[in-house]
C-alpha cells in the first residue's frame, strides 16, 4: 500500500497526475467527434468575426507533448485569416534588444481575430532558464511581470486561454524516438530537443515556478493530459468552446445561382503543362 502511494506522489510530482487509464478511442468515434467539434469552431469562427471579438489562445508544453497536433486539429477547418496561428523563430539580435514581450505584442488580435500561440512569451519562464538563455534574475522578472502583464488582456477587451500539454515521462520518449528514423517527422527533432530532453527534471521545477506565479484568476491555466493525442485534441476544442460564449449566427439559405452560358467562349489551342498523373497504390 505504502508503495503504491508513493509511486502516486512521485507520478504528480513529475506532472502527470493521478491520471486513470481511459479506453481506447477508436479512429471511427475520433472522427466522428472531430467533425461535430469542427462544425462548432465554424460557428464560434462566425459568432467572433460578428461580434468582433478578440481572442488569444496559447499553448505551452515540453518537447512532444503534442501541441503541433492539436492546433492542427483546431485550425484545419476554419479560415487562417480569423484563426491565426503565430509560431515565432528564435529573436533576431534587434529583438533581443526590444522589451521581451515586444516581439509577441505586435501579433495580438484586432476585432474578428483568434490568434493562437505554438509557444509564446512563456518560452522565458521554460526553454530560456533551462537552456540558460536568460539569467536567473530575467526568468524571476518575468514571472513577476507576466500576470501585471497579462492582466492588461481582459482590461482591452481580449479573451486570453492558457494551455499546458502535459505529457508523460514515458510517452514523451516513445514520441521523440518515434521521430528518429521517420522523414515525416525528423523535422521536428533539433539538437535541441535532445537537449531539453536530458533536463526533465529542471523543466518540471520550471513548470512549477511558472505555474505558481502566473496562475492567476484573470489569466488562469489549464493542463491537458496528452498522452492521449485523440483525446487531449478533442478535450482541448471541447474546453475553448466552452470558454468563449457564442451563439450560432443566423445565415441566409446559399442557392447556386445559374452559370452563364459560354457566349462563343472556346477553349484555346494551348499546349498546357499539366503535372504527370501516375499510378498510386501499387509499389
Amino acid at each position: 500500500m505504502a508503495a503504491r502511494s508513493k509511486a502516486k506522489r512521485d507520478k504528480a510530482k513529475n506532472g502527470g497526475g493521478d491520471q486513470q487509464p481511459q479506453e481506447k478511442l477508436s479512429g471511427k468515434a475520433y472522427e466522428r467527434e472531430l467533425a461535430r467539434l469542427h462544425g462548432e469552431l465554424v460557428k464560434l469562427q462566425l459568432w467572433v468575426v460578428g461580434k468582433g471579438l478578440k481572442v488569444v489562445v496559447l499553448f505551452e508544453g515540453r518537447d512532444g507533448a503534442g501541441k503541433g497536433g492539436v492546433i492542427k486539429a483546431i485550425t484545419e477547418r476554419v479560415s487562417p485569416r480569423v484563426f491565426r496561428v503565430v509560431a515565432l523563430p528564435a529573436p533576431t539580435e534587434r529583438e533581443k534588444s526590444q522589451m521581451y514581450v515586444q516581439r509577441y505584442m505586435r501579433h495580438l488580435p484586432a476585432a474578428g481575430e483568434i490568434v493562437i500561440f505554438d509557444r509564446s512569451w512563456y518560452n522565458r519562464a521554460g526553454v530560456e532558464r533551462v537552456m540558460e538563455f536568460c539569467s536567473d534574475e530575467q526568468a524571476k522578472r518575468f514571472l513577476e511581470m507576466a500576470p501585471e502583464f497579462e492582466k492588461v488582456f481582459p482590461e482591452s477587451g481580449i479573451v486570453l486561454i492558457k494551455y499546458w500539454l502535459e505529457v508523460s515521462p514515458e510517452e514523451q520518449t516513445r514520441r521523440l524516438e518515434a521521430r528518429i528514423n521517420d522523414p515525416r517527422k525528423v523535422w521536428k527533432l533539433s539538437p535541441m530537443d535532445l537537449k531539453s530532453y536530458s533536463r526533465w527534471y529542471d523543466y518540471s521545477r520550471a513548470r512549477d515556478d511558472m505555474f505558481r506565479a502566473t496562475d492567476t484568476p484573470w489569466a488562469p491555466w489549464y493542463v491537458v493530459r496528452s498522452d492521449d493525442k485523440k483525446r487531449a485534441r478533442l478535450n482541448t476544442i471541447a474546453h475553448l468552446l466552452s470558454s468563449i460564449p457564442y451563439e450560432e449566427r443566423p445565415r441566409e439559405k446559399i442557392v447556386l445561382p445559374k452559370r452563364q452560358k459560354p457566349h462563343g467562349y472556346k477553349a484555346p489551342d494551348y499546349p498546357q503543362k499539366f503535372v504527370p498523373e501516375l499510378e498510386w497504390g501499387k509499389g
